[in-house]
């Protein structure tokens, strides 16, 4: 694996608007911003907090996981990122090991990157992200 970080803690919520506040204006977290991403169907505010950032994640359709996750669970916890360097190769090797992957492939992901999940089966079940840059640093 080329884990460099803990990328981001994915956390679900009803409404960006309610909790967008709390973290910003009560913690004092550098908030990043708002992004829609369609193809998870959710609507994301990210703060930072060291080397890595919190996500909260609001579901901008009913039958999206998110809006499934709350549905089933309610707000809170939802998945935790790793900042990786070869998301293919990985995903590669995890299906050699075995590892039950929801995105074998990865796709579009928030702030320019490229996403996949691991299956909780496989991860103690902790929804687990894996999250390359395609932004290339300098």
């Amino acid at each position: 694996m080329s884990i460099r970080k803990i990328s981001h803690i994915g956390i679900a919520v009803n409404s960006l608007d309610a909790w967008i506040p709390f973290y910003r204006d009560i913690l004092g977290l550098a908030f990043l911003g708002e992004e829609v991403v369609d193809s998870e169907q959710v609507r994301v505010a990210f703060f930072q907090i060291g080397e890595s950032r919190i996500e909260l994640l609001e579901p901008t359709d009913d039958s999206s996981a998110i809006a499934k996750h709350i549905e089933k669970r309610g707000e809170g916890f939802h998945h935790i990122a790793y900042e990786v360097d070869h998301i293919e190769q990985d995903l590669e090797n995890l299906q050699k090991q075995e590892i039950s992957l929801i995105h074998p492939v990865p796709k579009k992901g928030a702030h320019q990157t490229k996403i996949a999940f691991l299956h909780p089966a496989s991860t103690g079940k902790v929804l687990t992200e894996l999250c390359e840059s395609l932004i290339q640093e300098d």
